[in-house]
């Protein structure tokens, strides 16, 4: 799962949308939302790994790539809200929601605004990389200075040693960066405001952002199933972990499908 050079979707049904292949007819949905200062292009492997058989449509925030010039948002609740607008519109089938960090958070909120508006709950939700919506930190990097942020990037292993030396593309980056580690920094929830479906919990065994206990807290946020499969790396163990991390998400929409069936 490692980033692309932006790539050019198949379909772009809408700002918020990026569909890189095409799917079969009737394919179970993968929405996936990217981490803090990410776009959509960094699913864009899983995309060519995942389609045919799965329909991955990987959600775009505003304020990156092709959306640069749209205002960022800064807080969760109200990138959620937006971007369900857009996604209610695909429930027509089984959907499954994939985030990291960041990403399993705004993830977390949009199946909760599923249930809230009557619809279909998504069949799994797939929170990498992210303790549970209620366990905070007072973590305040979107508060420290340019060199700050980077340092923390530096931390996470998150971002090419060679992009953040490039004094003109971290210039870029930074603003996007900066107000998403203030949307999820600022981001509260109480403990068991809880979503519908079963959550499988992805995290690194390393990773000084989720730790095993605050990975198994999910289970305070779900009336179904819980359960935490960990790999070995840190922050971003999927980019080394990318076949055994599908594998992980194949399986268990194959186990629903079959239930289902």
């Amino acid at each position: 799962m490692t980033t692309q050079q932006s790539p050019v979707p198949t379909t772009a049904e809408s700002a918020w949308i990026r569909r890189y292949h095409p799917a079969v007819a009737d394919a179970p949905r993968l929405i996936c939302f990217p981490h803090a200062g990410g776009s959509a292009s960094f699913y864009f492997p899983v995309a060519k790994e995942l389609t045919p058989g799965i329909d991955v449509l990987v959600v775009q925030y505003p304020g990156r790539q092709e959306r640069r010039r749209e205002p960022l948002i800064d807080n969760v609740p109200e990138l959620a809200r937006l971007a369900f607008e857009e996604l209610r519109h695909y429930a027509d089938r089984p959907l499954y929601l994939f985030g990291h960090s960041m990403g399993a958070t705004v993830a977390f909120e949009i199946a909760r605004r599923f249930r809230d508006a009557g619809l279909p709950a998504p069949a799994r939700l797939f929170a990498s990389a992210r303790r549970a919506p209620s366990r905070t930190r007072d973590d305040r990097v979107h508060t420290r200075d340019d060199e700050g942020v980077i340092r923390e990037l530096r931390r996470l292993s998150g971002t090419d040693d060679r992009v953040l030396g490039n004094e003109e593309i971290m210039r870029l980056a930074l603003p996007a960066i900066r107000n998403d580690y203030k949307a999820v920094e600022t981001y509260r929830v109480d403990r068991g405001v809880s979503v519908d479906c079963p959550v499988t919990v992805l995290i690194g065994d390393t990773d000084p952002n989720t730790t095993l206990d605050e990975a198994h807290a999910w289970a305070g946020h779900t009336t179904a199933d819980c359960e935490v499969q960990s790999f070995p790396g840190g922050h971003f163990y999927l980019a080394d972990r990318q076949r055994e991390v599908l594998d992980a998400i194949t399986s268990r929409i194959a186990a629903t499908a079959t239930v289902r069936g």
